[in-house]
């Protein structure tokens, strides 16, 4: 690809297929690429005449029908109405673990992140979650996480969440929640399966061919580079701001 919003674009296209059929999508307040997805698949869905999913975006006035930000999200968790929500970490292992805490031995850990808010939660019971992390480093995909913020399967006690797939800037993986382990899908261009093993620190599977993640159509290009910034820009100027004075 030859520039960063041509590398956004095929992520933002990429998401909205991945949240192909749910009917209501749940997005962080710092999460501008999977927020500008769930509205790609609202505005494939209206133009085709079909019901258009739901988005909620915290911290957003017009994409969010929330009053009190995350509580009403943990209590839709609760009753199985979200469908599919976004995930990323400091570090996220071979088995879908992530870490929002820090590196090190916890509690005297070396870097200090975040923390795990409501991660744990919410990857237990939204059926769809999808991780997504822009940088694809050894560093953040690790063989063992330092610290489980969220466990992605927990055969012990019954659970209707957990990982969907994981979205990089390198790479589409999918998740074996049986298994417990990623598998690879495709490779965004211009990077090589050879760059994928070469950048990640956790054992996949990997099929004999490896598809080239596509790239959006003329059709989706010109949604994403009119209605969907306009749309975006309510609630992440910057970022809606950024792709346009990218063209």
């Amino acid at each position: 690809m030859s520039s960063d919003r041509e590398r956004r674009e095929t992520l933002i296209a990429t998401i909205a297929d991945l949240l192909d059929g749910v009917r209501h999508v749940a997005v962080g307040a710092s999460s501008p690429i999977p927020a500008a997805g769930a509205m790609l698949l609202r505005a494939r869905e209206m133009r085709d005449g079909k019901p258009p999913v739901r988005i909620s975006i915290l911290g957003s006035q017009k994409h969010n029908f929330f009053t009190n930000g995350g509580i009403e999200l943990f209590d839709c968790a609760a009753q199985g109405r979200v469908d599919a929500f976004f995930l990323g970490g400091g570090q996220i292992d071979g088995h879908g673990n992530i870490n929002l805490v820090g590196t090190g031995d916890y509690p005297r850990t070396d870097v200090r992140w975040p923390g795990s808010f409501g991660s744990a939660y919410l990857y237990h019971l939204i059926p769809r979650v999808i991780l997504f992390r822009e940088e694809h480093s050894p560093r953040v995909f690790v063989p063992k996480v330092d610290f489980i913020s969220a466990k992605a399967t927990t055969p012990e006690v019954a659970r209707r969440g957990g990982p969907y797939a994981l979205l990089t800037n390198m790479a589409l993986f999918d998740f074996d929640r049986d298994a417990g382990r990623f598998s690879l899908r495709s490779v965004h261009a211009p990077f090589t399966p050879a760059d994928i093993r070469e950048n990640t620190g956790f054992a996949y599977e990997e099929p004999d061919v490896i598809a080239e993640t596509p790239r959006p159509d003329a059709a989706t290009l010109a949604l994403l580079r009119g209605q969907i910034l306009d749309e975006l820009a309510e609630t992440y100027p910057g970022f809606a701001r950024s792709m346009k004075q990218a063209a």
